[in-house]
């Protein structure tokens, strides 16, 4: 699961990888990476979400994420961003990273 700011935003870091930005939105068309939401539905929590986080700060892939963690009751996620270490997801869980970032 993800959502379209992460989409958006891997796209632009890996711009100078055509073939990996390719392979995210192939694997988007086969339905490998689901987009459980729209943003357009929960902007108003999305942005409660980037206000909570404004020091850190949570970018809008960020607070999407956060948000998504929190619909779907599932906190594992597979980042290179040591802010997951920092935000909290539900009524305040922790996030399981998927890879360590130690």
């Amino acid at each position: 699961m993800t959502c379209d700011a992460v989409v958006a935003e891997s796209c632009y870091l890996l711009r100078g990888m055509p073939p990996a930005v390719d392979s995210i939105l192939e694997n988007i068309a086969r339905g490998v990476f689901q987009i459980p939401f729209q943003l357009s539905r929960t902007a108003a929590e999305v942005a409660r979400i980037m206000r909570k986080y404004r020091d850190v700060p949570a970018d809008l892939a960020d607070a999407c994420l956060i948000y998504a963690a929190g619909q779907l009751g599932v906190g594992e996620i597979l980042t290179l961003d040591h802010n997951f270490k920092i935000y909290r997801w539900g009524r305040n869980k922790p996030f399981h990273l998927l890879i360590s970032l130690d």
